[in-house]
């Protein structure tokens, strides 16, 4: 694919945040953007130029919206893979293959795992009666996700004591049952990928998580993170290589007493990676709408040596004028009309 000139359009799945940041880099570079979401109320549709508004099995819809496009992708890695069959496939960036991974945790740990890389212990669960060995295997505590469509904390039990799987009943689409680890620190790798193969790293962050959701990245990360990211950057390129990847991926990873412990993957620009967009050369937003684009990749290095990143969760949005009090403050607010708890609303960094 030669490189799509100014003026094309780029389609973006799912409607979010991520969405938004994606389409304003777009913008800058001279592309327009189109969304396709169901949900009618989309913060990234009131920065692009077209929105189509319907379900995900709408085929007729998402064929028309395809014929807009000259390359689509995603910001939302539960997009349903069925549909996409009906539409080009050398348009879609990154192929559906690597949705059909991350969508199901159990054959994400698998994939990586054929990659060289080192998943927690897990098994997997398809029926309530299969629960109880699986603790027994496996030992407490633990952590019961479901397989699929789980993200901020959602879709997950802490089993403590084994009494704790009592009554816990089984989705039909199964569950996960991994052990629960030992760690110094969270931390992501986020890469991205160009139509060439060509593959840059972002400085990876130190994440800290509250109730299952990102609250906090921070550069520097912790020594021991800088010792397992050789050996992290690694697995991740073998996982992008192997999906043929274009565009930005992460990997989320354990710091452990092991080596790195792989968590989960997603296949789009990640929370992790906001400070990217005041903090590096090249942000993972341009450079993801750059690989997608098939245009040359931006550099990738940090432009401080110190850099954090704080999610505004829930009513923390509100008080604008309170944050923008500090001269340090970059603050991104999502547009969003609800500040519910637990809800995203936006982000802060700060650099140096």
């Amino acid at each position: 694919m030669s490189a799509l000139p100014p003026g094309s359009t780029i389609g973006i799945l799912g409607g979010g945040q991520l969405g938004r940041m994606l389409a304003m880099s777009a913008a800058q570079l001279g592309y327009r953007c189109h969304i396709f979401a169901p949900e009618r109320d989309s913060v990234a549709a009131e920065v692009c130029a077209s929105f189509t508004n319907a379900g995900w099995h709408d085929s007729e819809a998402l064929i028309d919206f395809a014929r807009d496009c000259d390359v689509i992708t995603y910001e939302f890695e539960n997009v349903p893979v069925g549909p996409l069959e009906k539409l080009p496939q050398e348009r879609l960036a990154p192929g559906p293959r690597a949705l059909e991974v991350a969508q199901d945790r159990v054959r994400e740990k698998r994939f990586v795992q054929d990659a060289g890389g080192t998943p927690a212990d897990f098994v997997a669960i398809d029926h309530d009666s299969e629960l109880a060995d699986a603790v027994l295997r496996i030992g407490v505590p633990g952590i019961l996700k479901t397989r699929r469509d789980g993200y901020d904390g959602k879709g997950q039990w802490a089993i403590n004591e084994r009494a704790d799987a009592q009554g816990i009943r089984i989705p039909e689409s199964g569950c996960v049952y991994e052990a629960r680890l030992n760690f110094e620190c969270e931390f992501s790798v986020i890469l991205v990928r160009g139509r060439d193969g060509e593959v840059r790293f972002w400085d990876s962050t130190r994440n800290r998580h509250d109730d299952g959701i990102l609250a906090h990245s921070e550069l520097p990360a912790p020594a021991i993170v800088h010792t397992q990211l050789e050996r992290a950057r690694g697995m991740a390129r073998k996982v992008a290589d192997a999906l043929g990847y274009v565009g930005v991926l992460t990997l989320e990873f354990f710091a452990t007493a092991n080596g790195p412990i792989f968590n989960e993957m997603a296949p789009r620009v990640h929370n992790s990676g906001h400070w990217t967009i005041e903090g590096a050369r090249t942000s993972q937003f341009e450079n993801h709408i750059r690989a997608i684009c098939g245009l040359p990749l931006g550099a990738t290095d940090s432009l401080a040596k110190t850099i954090v990143m704080d999610n505004l969760i829930g009513k923390q949005a509100l008080d604008l004028a309170g944050h923008l009090a500090d001269p340090r403050a970059h603050v991104h607010l999502y547009g969003k009309s609800e500040a519910r708890a637990g809800r995203k609303m936006g982000h802060i960094t700060r650099v140096g």
